[in-house]
């Protein structure tokens, strides 16, 4: 038995120093949730009550003290590989700016159209040259509706969309979310500067936090989007909150001002001030806005994005948690975490219990989100064939089907390029694709090009005689398309359904064979 375990003790040693030497800094150290203070019993109940809910998850870390006691990945999302965050990219914005503060090249109080002189129209309003950096950090510019999507989708150049749509509101006053004003808070750091925020942070933050292998979308001008964007893998998120929770200290290192973490997570402005307090108790969107930051309720903060990506800081019991997922109500995905997480956490250590974690871990091994049903049917009335499709959202010109070995290729076609992908019957198959995939700001005027070839997971399964179904996930977004194929003679009815429109929405048109 002796010799066993010190064979299995070298063989471990051996493949950790066989990793590269950055891998080996970059990852956080691990521990057993009851030598922390937690019960693995009470992180499976957790993840029992997440499979129940309406959020699909698609990974968390949770850290207590500094160590990762819970983690994983749904089937096939996966621990190696980025994910969209959404405006959850907007907390690392407002870090740039922190950090660009720290070393005097600007100032909460700069006016933002002292960045900008070229692009100023011949009358500024008073409230324009009043708007300061402040006042876009804490989401009080002043404009109403928000202009984000509206400018991104029409303007090719964002800072004199943004510096054109009226100011209604004295500045600093009444909060509204607004996206576009962190992209001009991006663009104001790429000023003072001379770099892009995600090169600026590079060695200020990413490097000492060994985070690598991120990108960040950018406009047309080569700014970076500010308000979204930022896709990095589920530890690195963690590690960004664990930042926060230890006062911008990195492995004993001060790397981020230890008063710009606490200014930028207290609140700054309420989102309602008349909310009644029932409401108020209820929701963990109006316990106030920070910097590019929300308070919670419990005394936490957050970053959060679109469809459920998180990052929580839980000062009280020093912990943090990192969740990407996609949902509908992210209220509920958080209240998860207060119901299920919060209540677990003890001062202290808790006795080992090698079978409440030994069934956790087989949990989180098991951790999988369904694969189509493989189903057969007779192909042979699609095999082979193109369609070509009527006008449609997509833009798509043709789809053409050939089957083999329980793989079904399919080629789509619009008016740029083919796009092959062969989906698996009953699993998936990863690949990669620079077929678009669906995405809330898939209408933006900017450069996406660095998020392709995407990375994909492709499922089919046939719903019955004539009904083809394929699914595709864009694994390093929220994000799923649905293609479900209705065979009638020569023609396809086709209906795509992007995940994010919860059923609302989807694309339907004809296609006719063409052989």
């Amino acid at each position: 038995m002796f010799r066993q375990i010190c064979i299995v003790a070298l063989a471990t040693l051996f493949a950790i120093c066989e990793l590269p030497v950055a891998a080996q800094l970059s990852s956080l150290p691990r521990s057993a949730p009851e030598a922390e203070g937690v019960s693995s019993n009470d992180i499976i109940r957790f993840l029992d009550a997440a499979a129940k809910s309406k959020t699909e998850f698609h990974s968390f870390m949770l850290l207590r003290h500094g160590k990762v006691i819970a983690g994983g990945w749904w089937n096939p999302y996966r621990a190696d590989e980025k994910h969209m965050l959404y405006s959850c990219s907007k907390s690392f914005t407002a870090t740039a700016v922190g950090f660009a503060i720290s070393e005097k090249k600007l100032s909460l109080d700069d006016k933002v159209i002292s960045f900008f002189p070229n692009n100023l129209q011949d009358t500024v309003s008073d409230w324009l040259k009043e708007l300061t950096v402040k006042d876009a950090l804490m989401m009080s510019d002043g404009q109403e509706p928000d202009p984000s999507l509206i400018v991104a989708s029409k303007d090719t150049n964002w800072i004199m969309g943004f510096l054109t749509t009226p100011i209604v509101h004295e500045p600093g006053t009444q909060f509204l979310y607004n996206s576009l004003g962190t992209y001009m808070l991006s663009a104001v750091v790429q000023k003072a500067t001379g770099q892009k925020v995600i090169d600026y942070l590079q060695p200020r933050l990413f490097a000492p936090l060994g985070i690598s292998g991120i990108d960040w979308e950018t406009d047309l001008q080569g700014i970076n989007t500010g308000g979204w964007g930022l896709r990095l893998k589920t530890e690195d998120i963690a590690k960004f909150a664990e930042l926060f929770l230890q006062d911008g200290k990195w492995n004993g290192k001060q790397i981020l001002s230890a008063d710009w973490v606490h200014e930028a997570s207290t609140m700054k402005i309420m989102q309602d001030p008349n909310a009644p307090q029932s409401k108020r108790d209820s929701s963990d969107w109006l316990q106030g806005y920070c910097y590019q930051m929300w308070r919670c309720r419990h005394n936490a903060f957050r970053g959060d994005g679109a469809y459920g990506q998180f990052m929580i800081v839980m000062p009280d019991q020093d912990a943090a948690l990192a969740i990407t997922a996609e949902t509908q109500d992210m209220q509920e995905e958080i209240n998860l975490v207060w119901d299920y997480l919060l209540p677990a956490f003890t001062k202290n250590k808790l006795p080992e219990n090698k079978s409440a974690y030994a069934k956790l871990e087989a949990k989180i091994h098991s951790l999988t989100l369904p694969v189509p049903v493989k189903h057969t049917a007779d192909v042979a009335r699609i095999n082979g064939k193109t369609f070509i499709a009527a006008d449609n959202d997509m833009h798509l010109k043709s789809i053409s089907f050939s089957f083999a070995n329980n793989i079904c290729h399919v080629i789509f076609e619009d008016d740029k390029s083919k796009y092959p992908i062969d989906f698996g019957a009953g699993r998936w198959i990863e690949s990669g694709t620079d077929m678009r995939g669906p995405s809330l700001t898939y209408n933006a005027i900017e450069n996406v090009s660095m998020l392709y070839p995407a990375k994909i997971a492709a499922a089919y399964t046939w719903k019955d005689a004539t009904t083809l179904e394929l699914v595709l996930r864009y694994t390093e977004s929220p994000h799923t398309e649905t293609i479900t194929c209705h065979l009638a003679g020569n023609q396809l009815s086709i209906e795509v359904a992007r995940s994010f429109q919860y059923g609302k929405n989807n694309t339907i048109f004809l296609a006719k064979a063409a052989n």
